[in-house]
């Protein structure tokens, strides 16, 4: 595979800078700051300082004036930082110039995201997502990213200079991208055959959705025992895991952990890890974990819904559910997001506070999708039985002769599959005509 030249990092003394215009945007930029240094120390890169900075307009140089600019490099050369991490966006130019000001290696918040994202993939489709983010995200800033762009070939039977290099390697770069969509794409297909033969088995399903580390994973292991990966740290996981619940009532359940979400996602994450995040458009509902410790949560909870409105998937049904309920200190803290959210629930997945009420909540959304038939199935059908025992929950049975009778409760979606068998109507609903 065609690699770009990777640039020489030294990640010993990191300068974090953080840029706003707008004075009543300082708190937001303030917190985006801090979420910066979180995304940092994920990297193992430490933090010297971090600054905010006031600007009136955006400038093409430096994004900041000229002047706060020199400051800055300055403060670089008496801190002997060797990297500078801006939380907003540069242009590739911007990049080049702060480079050549401060003498130091510059990133913005993209390239951090993107470098955690490549460190956690694990799976196929998020290594090719992660290598397709970062082959977009580099191909504008080739041109100071290797030493011989400038160079251009020709050989014998040439025409004038030739391809320069620079030419030459935004080419292979573009080849490797179409070849990344083409992967991904053939990703997506196996996908949604993957959701098709789960649809042909109806098991309700849910996606757990959620800015990062609030404890989606940690809430998938303590409601199914999954062996996932959990880490108080941003972006722990990055694959999507499904497992299988039984609920206190025998019905099953899938239960799907997502990405986790965080403000300003790089556009190319936001496009390239579409696949993963559909998991949650076509789930049945959603499982919205916020944490309740965090000062922030209601603009967390502004981010997730914006990209859920993105998917499609805001629409869906949501329980919205509150963790780490054990570190609020405050009790306003609660009340006043009970106020906001007078249906969500407040647990602790560490301590199980709350978990049981969780379960029964879950089972309640659940049942909503499912209806109780009396069933009038031939006593030679033993597969019916053992697909109804798959799919929903046996009640009372008793034998006539050929025929067995059996209450049942399934998914909605199976009553397709039995409505051929059906002795009465379900409560509530008409009796279906079989297709002849």
């Amino acid at each position: 595979m065609f690699e770009i030249k990777a640039r020489e990092k030294m990640v010993e003394r990191a300068l974090l800078i953080g840029a706003y215009i707008n004075p009543s945007r300082k708190a937001d930029a303030r917190g985006l700051l801090e979420e910066l240094e979180e995304l940092v120390n994920t990297l193992g890169i430490p933090v010297v300082d971090r600054m905010l900075v006031s600007h009136r307009e955006s400038h093409a140089r430096y994004l900041i004036g000229t002047g706060k600019a020199r400051e800055i490099a300055d403060l670089v050369k008496k801190r002997e930082c060797d990297v500078i991490i801006f939380d907003n966006e540069l242009t590739p130019a911007q990049q080049r110039n702060w480079e050549e000001l401060a003498g130091v290696t510059v990133a913005d918040r993209q390239e951090i995201i993107l470098d955690i994202f490549g460190a956690r993939a694990r799976t196929r489709e998020a290594r090719i997502q992660v290598d397709l983010a970062r082959m977009e995200y580099s191909l504008p800033r080739l041109s100071h990213a290797w030493s011989h762009l400038g160079q251009q070939g020709g050989g014998i039977g040439a025409k004038g200079e030739g391809e320069s290099q620079l030419e030459q390697d935004k080419r292979k770069i573009r080849g490797q991208i179409d070849r990344l969509k083409r992967e991904l794409e053939s990703v997506r297909r196996a996908r949604t055959t993957q959701r098709k033969d789960r649809k042909r088995a109806p098991v309700p399903t849910a996606a757990i959705v959620g800015y990062t580390n609030v404890g989606k994973s940690s809430l998938l292991r303590r409601l199914t025992g999954a062996d996932v990966l959990v880490e108080d740290k941003l972006f722990a996981t990055l694959d999507t895991t499904t497992r299988k619940i039984a609920l206190p009532n025998k019905q099953p359940l899938l239960l799907t952990d997502t990405v986790g979400f965080v403000r300003n996602l790089p556009h190319q994450l936001v496009e390239s890890f579409n696949a993963t995040l559909e998991e949650a458009a076509f789930s049945d509902f959603l499982i919205h974990v916020l944490d309740a410790s965090q000062p922030n949560v209601m603009e967390f909870f502004n981010t997730t819904m914006r990209v859920l409105a993105d998917l499609g998937a805001d629409t869906r049904q949501m329980l919205v559910v509150f963790n780490k309920v054990d570190k609020v200190d405050d009790p306003s803290t609660l009340t006043a997001l009970r106020g906001h959210f007078p249906d969500a629930l407040m647990v602790s997945v560490r301590t199980g506070a709350g978990m049981g009420e969780l379960v029964d909540r879950i089972s309640g959304f659940v049942g909503k999708e499912t209806v109780t038939v009396e069933l009038r199935l031939p006593a030679a059908r033993a597969d019916l039985l053992a697909r109804l025992h798959r799919e929903g929950t046996q009640g009372a049975i008793h034998y006539e002769g050929e025929w067995t009778y059996v209450t049942a409760t399934m998914p909605t979606r199976a009553l397709d599959h039995f409505a051929p068998f059906l002795a009465a109507a379900p409560i509530g609903e008409k009796l279906p005509v079989p297709a002849a």
